[in-house]
């Protein structure tokens, strides 16, 4: 007989996305959403409002993943859920609800760092050709982060570098809603950016020490350009929208690039793992896809439905974890700011 696969139920609730999915070993069977449309209307994410949807969402979500992967909970051999980083009272959503079903089930509650699962994401079967060998490089960028790390295996990890301020998805959503564009405003800088020419307006290129990035000053600056030329021109964002959202787009992404290109140097031979929501943007693939034609860097982009937060990264490394035997105590409690 063949050998019954373990089954883990992953959760992810650290923002505005409500998440669940199923995964049999490190095969993905299902990977259900409940996005929070309520948000854009306020131009970013209220926390009290995302708790309570997350409330409203969870056991619809668990359901459907359950339902799509066609098993019965009692088959579950784990919950996997995200401890942090994130909103606290989104956090406070899913573990609570992973600790009373792993109760209820007397089966092992298994917590998961967001940023890990964001990297992880790449061990998913089927995601990539091959999978990706240690150590390697990995670059979380997303809204709420931008980290660099190396990993020597799938737990020892090492933080080389990270953002001392805003994070790049952030600046990318705050300078967005400057320009009037709603929320998020990402996906919209990159449409119009295609359209526009990068050089159009300079904006400064932080020099940061080691690894390390700052989106805060350039983002102040975008918001001082902005300001200026509305105050001869009130339609001056509507003349030159495209060209503004390419400048703003390069200004973002080339400290990053310069960061990676460093960090590649000194860790040749090494593949870089890419995870988040930022990853998605088709300027950061083009640059960081250029790179593996011309200087032969192993790249792993995410698939689309694996940038934004999702629960199928989760329950990747909580299938990791199971094997390990790392399971959680039902006392833990969920942490809006968790160290890597």
């Amino acid at each position: 007989m063949p050998e019954q696969p373990t089954y883990i139920l992953g959760i992810e609730s650290s923002c505005d996305d409500t998440a669940a999915a199923v995964l049999a070993d490190a095969q993905l069977l299902s990977n259900c959403i409940a996005t929070q449309a309520i948000h854009e209307a306020y131009g970013g994410v209220v926390p009290e409002l995302a708790s309570r949807a997350h409330q409203a969402n969870i056991v619809p979500v668990v359901d459907q993943a359950l339902s799509q992967a066609n098993i019965d909970k009692k088959q579950l051999h784990a919950i996997a859920y995200t401890r942090g980083p994130g909103l606290l009272g989104s956090l406070l959503v899913g573990a609570s609800f992973a600790k009373s079903l792993a109760l209820a089930l007397n089966i092992p509650l298994i917590e998961v760092n967001h940023l890990h699962g964001h990297l992880m994401a790449h061990f998913i079967a089927d995601t990539h050709p091959k999978l990706p060998t240690f150590p390697c490089l990995g670059v979380t960028i997303s809204g709420g982060h931008t980290q660099i790390v190396r990993m020597k295996s799938s737990f020892e990890i090492e933080i080389l570098g990270e953002t001392q301020d805003d994070a790049i998805g952030e600046a990318f959503d705050k300078c967005g809603k400057v320009m009037g564009l709603g929320y998020p405003a990402g996906p919209e800088i990159d449409k119009r950016a295609q359209l526009g020419n990068p050089t159009a307006f300079q904006l400064p290129n932080p020099k940061m020490p080691g690894y390390h990035l700052s989106y805060s000053g350039l983002k102040t600056a975008f918001l001082n350009l902005i300001h200026k030329h509305q105050q001869k021109d009130p339609d001056f964002v509507e003349k030159h929208l495209n060209d503004l959202c390419a400048s703003l787009q390069y200004a973002l992404i080339q400290p990053l690039m310069k960061q990676l290109d460093r960090v590649l140097a000194n860790y040749p031979g090494e593949a870089l793992l890419v995870g988040g929501g930022v990853a998605a943007n088709s300027a950061v693939r083009k640059a960081l896809s250029k790179r593996e034609e011309e200087q032969n860097w192993e790249v792993y982009l995410p698939p689309l439905k694996l940038t934004t937060d999702n629960a199928a990264m989760i329950g990747i490394v909580g299938y990791l974890k199971y094997k390990e035997q790392q399971f959680s105590d039902l006392n833990v409690s969920a942490q809006a700011r968790l160290p890597f």
